[in-house]
């Protein structure tokens, strides 16, 4: 018995004191995880954290293989590569999230930079010439998005048609000549001439996009509108506006693209992007992370996704390797991603996020 009187209990097991307080079991004897673990749950949680892992091993062969990987000149390659498509991508991780396709941003993209062009020409300083192209895409981007949400096409189809659409349009205008684009030199500069200036705007560009698509009231709209549309609706979600904002920010930002390039290249070709690059763009968008099935996508990571594909397109350049190839591995590279993108979605899901 004790002072008091009372009986003595007998100690409870995996209890002590620490500092006064009292401390369960469970807390003294947890272990720490160890690296590859922890490692292994980074990648789990976070989607950009695989693709960053993805490019250092790139980095690493391709450097390995090649001892002018890493040097300056090759490293600019790398930069006007990433930077194009990382623009571009960022406007279709937009369009994918709310659950919807843009297949005419390779198009926009030849199409401003000449409205740009003809606007300069007419006697509109360079920033008003700029803004004038911009808003040839908007007009682009908003067809997309009016004829989307009300006459309920599909938008891989009404994309489709102003892919042809635009790209006949432009060579129409340019009578399928290119042009030079007429600017100061420092304006140009800043707007591509340097390759290094067209990445900056690409990252800007990616954390902005990240911040809205995370953080504000637009982007948690539009990843219910693609995750769960009938929802969207019935909590009041302004599903067609957040649609057809989201086509005009697409082409805006397809336009915006093919302007810096036309800067940096010095010429404003009819020809130029199309296809190839949208279809870039999109394999960026989905092996950085952003589920095609709508409702999940991540800014960082399709810029991630250009920077792979950069990688993996200029490595194998120098390597020698044919560009019938690289389809290939890029094509088996969006069929795995996708995949595994979607199988983790579903782990989270079940896992509680």
């Amino acid at each position: 018995m004790d002072q008091e009187g009372g009986f003595l209990r007998p100690p409870v097991a995996g209890r002590r004191s620490r500092g006064g307080e009292r401390v369960g079991e469970g807390d003294a004897a947890a272990p720490r995880p160890g690296f590859w673990r922890r490692a292994l749950t980074a990648a789990f949680r976070y989607r950009e954290a695989s693709i960053v892992i993805a490019g250092l091993l790139l980095v690493v062969y391709f450097q390995s293989s090649s001892a002018a990987f890493l040097s300056p000149p090759n490293l600019e390659n790398l930069v006007q590569f990433t930077g194009t498509t990382a623009i571009i991508a960022a406007g279709q991780v937009m369009v994918l999230v709310c659950g919807e396709l843009d297949l005419s941003v390779g198009m926009v993209y030849a199409l401003s930079p000449f409205v740009m062009y003809f606007a300069a020409a007419a006697g509109a300083p360079s920033w008003l010439a700029v803004i004038a192209g911009l808003a040839a895409a908007a007009l682009v981007g908003l067809m997309n998005g009016l004829v989307t949400t009300f006459l309920l096409l599909p938008s891989f189809v009404t994309t489709l048609g102003t892919l042809f659409l635009i790209n006949g349009f432009t060579l129409t205008i340019s009578g399928g000549f290119p042009v030079q684009p007429q600017a100061g030199e420092v304006f140009s500069w800043i707007f591509g001439a340097n390759a290094w200036a067209e990445l900056a705007w690409a990252v800007a560009i990616a954390v902005g996009l990240q911040f809205v698509l995370k953080k504000t009231r637009w982007g948690l709209h539009t990843v219910a509108t693609g995750g769960n549309p009938t929802g969207a609706v019935e909590v009041g979600i302004k599903v067609r506006a957040i649609k057809t904002g989201n086509f005009v920010l697409c082409s805006m930002l397809g336009g915006f693209a093919g302007i810096l390039d036309a800067f940096r290249i010095g010429s404003i070709d009819p020809l130029a992007g199309g296809t190839e690059i949208m279809f870039a763009a999109i394999a960026s968008a989905v092996i950085g992370g952003t589920l095609l099935t709508g409702g999940v996508g991540t800014m960082i990571g399709a810029f991630l996704g250009a920077l792979v594909l950069a990688i993996l397109k200029d490595g194998f350049t120098l390597l020698g390797v044919s560009a019938y190839t690289f389809d290939m591995i890029l094509g088996a590279a969006i069929l795995m991603t996708m995949a595994v993108n979607i199988r983790l979605n579903r782990l989270r899901e079940q896992g509680g996020g």
